[in-house]
């Protein structure tokens, strides 16, 4: 059976406080069903847990989350106090999206060292472990390849239960299959090159053979997700805003009938129920939201 459709706004910029708020509950009221953000070091990006926090606090039924927090940043036991933290307070409206980071280009910035694909998604294994139990045990210790945790108590406990939903993004083969044993929510992406899509990246087909063949019976209660960057709706009645939040992508233009029947055919195909749309499609893609949200 198949998961009823909800909308995500990826945001990053804001002004000022009045201004995110302004998205935040303007979201909230188009039917949007979180606010996400990206975890990035680029100028001008707001920090994520700050701002989320204060999204929640402005709003009282939206979400709110990651997209994606890089693991190799933080310790995941820090992680686990600060998502837990934020879910107490937002009365268990968080969910905490995850990633093995992907621009060599943040790490050098920070004199960071970019591990191989597999150190980074290996560590990303250990951490989503460490931090579920942290969320589940009085007590952990942990000892993995990457990190070693002793006596620590899990105290803090999130309102959700057992845990907050977790989202896992990822492309290859390794990562989706990680996210489909341990995820709620997989965010299915592209590997992409300085050119663009690798064209050695496996078709959208077997990315979902890997999520099935991973997932067992898991599979029937995964939340598939999706960007949807690309697509504008031709007779919203509100253009594409300039907020792009630094994407340049070629559209796909729809009327709102025909973005319907595509989402759902989507759906049905491959799974597709939870989309994202940039904070500069927002008011444009209000029409497919209101025919299309929780069904």
């Amino acid at each position: 059976m198949s998961q009823p459709f909800r909308f995500g706004v990826v945001a990053a910029y804001a002004p000022s406080r009045s201004a995110w708020i302004s998205i935040a509950r303007r979201a909230e009221e188009l039917g949007y069903s979180t606010l996400l953000m990206p975890d990035r070091t680029t100028t001008g990006i707001l920090a994520p847990m700050p701002a989320l926090a204060i999204a929640a606090s402005a709003t009282t039924s939206l979400r709110v989350g990651s997209y994606v927090f890089c693991n190799e940043y933080r310790h995941p036991l820090l992680l686990a106090r600060e998502a837990a933290t934020l879910d107490l307070l937002s009365d268990g409206r968080f969910e905490l999206g995850l990633g093995a980071g992907v621009s060599s280009s943040e790490f050098e910035q920070m004199g960071m060292p970019f591990a191989s694909a597999g150190t980074r998604v290996g560590r990303l294994e250990e951490s989503i472990q460490v931090i579920k139990q942290i969320f589940t045990q009085e007590v952990v210790n942990f000892g993995g390849k990457y990190y070693t945790i002793a006596e620590v108590k899990g105290n803090i406990r999130s309102v959700q239960k057992p845990h907050m939903p977790m989202l896992v993004a990822g492309a290859g083969e390794r990562m989706l299959k990680l996210a489909a044993r341990e995820a709620d929510i997989i965010a299915i992406g592209s590997r992409i090159t300085t050119h663009g899509v690798d064209p050695a990246d496996a078709t959208l087909d077997q990315k979902i053979a890997w999520i099935k063949e991973a997932a067992g019976q898991r599979f029937a209660n995964l939340e598939l997700s999706q960007t949807i960057y690309d697509l504008e709706i031709t007779d919203s009645g509100t253009a594409l805003s300039s907020q792009t939040g630094g994407w340049s992508i070629p559209k796909r233009q729809f009327s709102t009938g025909k973005a319907v029947a595509h989402l759902i055919e989507q759906r049905d195909s491959f799974g597709f129920s939870y989309l994202q749309v940039f904070a500069g499609q927002m008011e444009n893609f209000a029409p497919v939201i209101a025919q299309l949200a929780g069904k």
